[in-house]
């Protein structure tokens, strides 16, 4: 019966540089960490419904361009920036390999949605993918989740390789935010 009820939680998988702040290439650093206009108001709407989530491909780690380390101390303090304007990431997880490394974890391999279906009892069905990346539409739709494209970050640069239709693309996150409540509400995901 616990288990029923755990199965229930609804997430958004989000990814982070060009999602959530802007995308300065690879980077951990606090001085360069911008949030997008718009992305702290849409992470508060979409928290009062869903369990959130950071899934990010960090391949300046294996390129030797900073040290797992040093991102995770970066982590905490994005998370802790986070956290002081109300907004709770369940967790954040990170691929730290490059893509000729062919790992299972990077996107859109969804690895990690997985892990986190698993460990914390997401119905995927009724959760959501957002990303700035034709790889974060791949990993939403190869779960079953709605897939939303961002056109910040690479957003706009990518949009043609878009080889999968995403159920909604917007502006920005905090648009992605609106979308995703209203769409709730209207049941049009059907999930």
């Amino acid at each position: 019966m616990v288990q029923q009820v755990q199965r229930m939680n609804k997430a958004v998988f989000l990814d982070r540089d060009g999602t959530i702040n802007e995308d300065v290439g690879d980077f951990c650093s606090q001085e360069k960490l911008v949030f997008i206009p718009g992305a702290i108001e849409g992470l508060k709407i979409l928290q009062d419904t869903f369990l959130l989530f950071i899934i990010t491909n960090q391949s300046g780690i294996g390129k030797n361009i900073f040290t797992e380390e040093e991102f995770i101390r970066f982590n905490r303090y994005f998370d802790m920036f986070l956290k002081n304007e109300g907004i709770t990431i369940k967790k954040i997880y990170y691929c730290p390999h490059t893509k000729e490394q062919h790992c299972l974890c990077r996107k859109p391999n969804p690895y990690f949605i997985r892990q986190a279906e698993k460990d914390y009892g997401i119905n995927l069905k009724s959760s959501y993918v957002i990303g700035d990346h034709p790889h974060d539409i791949e990993m939403g739709q190869a779960v079953g989740a709605g897939a939303i494209y961002v056109l910040t970050g690479h957003g706009r640069k990518h949009q043609e390789e878009l080889s999968i239709e995403p159920n909604f693309v917007c502006s920005n996150l905090y648009e992605a935010a609106i979308w995703t409540m209203e769409s709730l509400l209207c049941n049009k995901k059907g999930g």
